[in-house]
């Protein structure tokens, strides 16, 4: 098992009843693939670096999980076709 940190830029402009059900389907995904979360970190709204898809603010999570290493790649499978996710980054952590 290897430690992974998800980064995940959900688009602000959903009410937080939405951007929580979001952020809930990736935790989802990331138990049903085998994935045990240990944190979810919630940074909250960020001002982000460049526009994206005319967005300018971005609410920010990140969460820490450990998994076997065919997790990450079906996560992003599914992360890529979320439509309220703006971004996401998952990377292994060193011991």
């Amino acid at each position: 098992m290897n430690k992974y940190e998800l980064a995940v830029v959900v688009n602000a402009k959903l009410e937080d009843e939405e951007r929580a059900a979001v952020i809930e389907k990736v935790k989802e995904y990331v138990t049903r693939f085998g994935g045990t979360i240990s944190d979810v970190d919630d940074w909250g709204k960020r001002r982000l670096a460049y526009e994206i898809q005319k967005m300018h603010e971005g609410h920010y999570a990140f969460i820490h999980f450990e998994a076997d290493p065919t997790c990450p790649g079906e996560l992003e499978k599914q992360l890529r076709i979320m439509e309220n996710v703006i971004r996401y980054l998952c990377v292994r952590q060193d011991a």
